[in-house]
């Protein structure tokens, strides 16, 4: 029966459209597509409705008649077939995501794709509660509006640094139902289902060549009910879209124009592309020949309407005109139409072109019904059966689970993390929690660590979110981990532990360290909103008003150079201190009748004020002035501060004349 034999096996391809089940079965002759028989049934009922399955019992018995058909034409039975999901059943959604973020650090990759994976996992949750039969669904693609950093628009973020970034994206998503409800068909008439796919792509499998599919082109089925529309870039479908304005707004404007039953309107439509004059009766009975021109100027209006709304979608998904429109469909046919929609995208009109079955390449037919733009999509089915050796829905296992996932495109880690909701925020590692104290009335905060980012391996293999994947991989995705808090201890903001030496004894260059009213060791590690006060020793001159000493009557030497007040001090210098007068000022002394030749008379200075003391010719220690001053030592005041000359004293010191003696509390 066949005149043309094949090489391999024999497909069975099935369209399942809203008014009609096309059939056909071929496959592959001299590196040709060869179509060997074709079978069309129409439904009786609407069974179908916008390319979803109502009445399964009802597609049931249509899909049979047209299987049945090709058995009885091939001479054997059909056990398997390839199907495709109608583009009108995809789902869009536009959403924005911001995420506020570290200015300090440059924007990655990382940052990138988890704010459009929180994106993506946000619109499918936002369409599955929108369903009013909690219906859930596979993201088949998306597409990038915009990125924004800070509020500005922003085209490629990666490197740069901010405060705030923000994605703006459109998803596509199409519902498991569908699916599920094609595939229960199928088992329903004892088919298994080999391949699935997407009727807008395989309508560009066979009306976009490969060598096209680089350029940003635009595929637009248009329908009786609906237009779907399918836009490539870079070889890939990057956007999906429907507009629910068709042929029927074409024909309902036919029957309102000439007082037309649907059906004679829709024969009517048909037939305006190929005839000058067309022969209408209207329902009153009355015969009228008008010519096709005529008819075109009533139903402007309708045309222009369809083409508008294809092209704001269009603009809408894909930003700006395309390279190019392909028009395919019954719908397509319409005239007028492309010279309308290349107007709206303010195109030349030769890029806006209707496609039909003789454009395909490398096509033979034997028993081919369907000629022109209509039989695109069921050819492009079987094309794609044929050429792929793998589905379009294929299974891997990601974190030991076995996912489905829809391969519209060479898909990416990514796709598959959307699909199991992993946490994009898993993907950045979090630094450590942060402490912000009060140092010296001045707020200060000290970040924690780093963290180590997520790990992706892909078969074993390290990977990244953008590493292709295939049916049958596995994916391990190790989240990132957080760093660690902050840990900061008093020594590590402030010189605690660093001293100089003061005329041999060591002093310390930070003191009366403070924590929340308390003293405090280096040691001591700061919490969130702990207030830290000390004071510091920078220079000679703070050196004395620690020391209490007169700045005007000592010589310095810092590490055995002289020095002034304003000199700086570092850890461990070597600091030396000399009185410019060996007396105290001894005039109020005098004049009080104090200074005799007495050699039993010792002259010191007390706390700044003369003190005159009687030694009996004996030697006076240090710890002997208690005995002339009054001084409660009883109790505990604070610190006792004793200091001699200048620098701390030893109870056991010998006092001598023209000492500087300092005792007080602190």
């Amino acid at each position: 029966m066949n005149n043309i034999s094949l090489q391999g096996q024999r497909v069975f391809a099935l369209d399942i459209g809203t008014r009609s089940v096309v059939g056909l079965l071929g496959g592959n002759s001299d590196n040709k597509l060869l179509i060997q028989q074709t079978a069309v049934a129409f439904h009786k009922d609407r069974v179908m409705m916008d390319g979803q399955i109502h009445d399964i019992d009802g597609v049931v018995e249509i899909v049979s008649r047209v299987k049945g058909q090709l058995e009885e034409a091939a001479g054997a039975p059909l056990k398997e077939v390839a199907i495709a999901a109608a583009g009108r059943a995809l789902k869009t959604h536009r959403i924005s995501v911001e995420r506020e973020i570290e200015g300090i650090t440059p924007i990655d990759k990382y940052m990138v794709n988890s704010l459009e994976l929180e994106a993506l996992q946000l619109a499918q949750m936002h369409l599955e509660e929108q369903s009013i039969d909690n219906a859930s669904y596979f993201c088949v693609g998306h597409t990038i509006v915009n990125y924004y950093l800070n509020d500005s628009l922003i085209l490629n973020p990666i490197g740069h640094r901010g405060n705030k970034l923000k994605v703006d994206l459109i998803a596509t998503f199409l519902p498991h139902l569908v699916v599920d409800s094609l595939n229960t068909v199928m088992a329903r008439i004892g088919l298994e289902v080999s391949y699935m796919t997407l009727e807008p792509i395989a309508a560009i499998e066979v009306a976009v060549p490969k060598n096209v599919r680089l350029l940003n082109v635009v595929l637009v089925d248009i329908g009786a009910g609906t237009s779907d529309i399918a836009i490539t870039k870079d070889g890939s479908v990057v956007a999906y879209a429907m507009t629910s304005t068709a042929g029927d707004e074409i024909t309902e404007a036919l029957a309102r124009a000439y007082l037309l039953d649907f059906d004679t309107a829709e024969h009517i439509k048909c037939n305006l592309s190929s005839e000058e004059q067309q022969k209408v009766v209207d329902i009153m009975g009355i015969t009228q020949v008008i010519s096709s021109e005529e008819i075109l100027n009533a139903i402007s209006s309708s045309i222009a309407l369809v083409a508008k709304e294809i092209a704001d979608n269009i603009l809408l998904h894909n930003d700006r005109a395309p390279s190019a429109v392909f028009l395919i469909g019954g719908g397509s046919q319409i005239p007028r139409l492309p010279e309308a929609l290349a107007e709206f995208l303010n195109m030349p009109k030769e890029r806006v072109v209707v496609r039909g079955v003789e454009i395909i390449q490398n096509l033979k037919q034997e028993n081919l019904l369907l000629k022109g733009p209509e039989g695109i999509t069921p050819i492009g089915i079987l094309a794609k059966a044929i050429e792929n050796n793998s589905k379009d829905f294929v299974k891997l296992t990601i974190n030991g689970k076995e996912i489905k996932l829809f391969q519209s495109k060479q898909l990416k880690v990514i796709d598959a993390l959307v699909s199991i909701g992993f946490n994009p925020r898993e993907l950045i590692p979090k630094r450590g929690r942060a402490v912000a104290v009060t140092i010296n009335n001045s707020m200060k905060s000290f970040h924690g660590d780093y963290g180590t980012p997520a790990e992706i391996f892909v078969n074993y293999k390290k990977a990244s979110l953008e590493s292709p994947i295939n049916g049958g991989d596995i994916i391990d995705i190790h989240p990132a981990v957080a760093g660690s808090d902050a840990d900061i201890a008093i020594k590590d903001i402030i010189r605690a532990d660093q001293y100089v030496s003061y005329n041999n004894q060591q002093m310390p260059l930070v003191w009366d360290v403070v924590v929340n009213g308390l003293k405090v060791s280096g040691e001591y590690i700061l919490k969130e909103g702990d207030r830290l006060s000390y004071r510091e020793i920078t220079n000679l001159a703070e050196l004395c008003e620690y020391l209490e000493l007169d700045k005007d009557k000592h010589q310095w030497q810092i590490n055995g150079r002289t020095a002034g007040l304003e000199s700086t001090l570092k850890h461990m210098d070597e600091i030396n201190c000399q009185r410019l007068e060996i007396r105290e000022a001894t005039a109020e002394a005098a004049a009080a009748g104090y200074l005799e030749e007495d050699s039993a008379k010792l002259q010191i200075s007390y706390n700044g004020k003369p003190l005159i003391i009687d030694n009996k010719n004996k030697t006076l220690l240090f710890v002997d002035i208690f005995n002339y001053i009054d001084f409660d030592v009883s109790t505990l005041k604070g610190r006792l501060v004793l200091m001699l000359n200048g620098r701390p004293a030893n109870y056991t010191d010998i006092l001598q004349e023209g000492d500087d003696i300092v005792i007080r509390w602190e």
